[in-house]
């Protein structure tokens, strides 16, 4: 199975999506809380290059946010990447 790390706060919606559609196509993933963590925060930033969550890394590859998981599900990419990174 493919390794994807989401990076996401406890109150955003958008990171409710985001695993909401992970867990729709059935891709397991590990869920890093940085609210509470204002180190893991900026380690997060310094990793992405942005400073909003959710960011989502599948394998080594960063796919960005919700928007952009989305963006890749609805163009058949995210199967595509999901399946490179096994």
């Amino acid at each position: 199975m493919a390794k994807v790390t989401v990076y996401t706060t406890r109150s955003c919606g958008y990171c409710v999506a985001a695993k909401k559609l992970l867990t729709k196509k059935g891709v397991k993933y590990s869920e890093v809380t940085v609210d509470s963590d204002p180190a893991m925060r900026r380690k997060l930033i310094t990793l992405s290059g942005r400073h909003t969550v959710p960011q989502i890394w599948v394998g080594e590859t960063h796919v960005g946010g919700s928007d952009d998981l989305h963006r890749l599900d609805l163009s058949g990419q995210l199967d595509v990447l999901i399946a490179a990174s096994l």
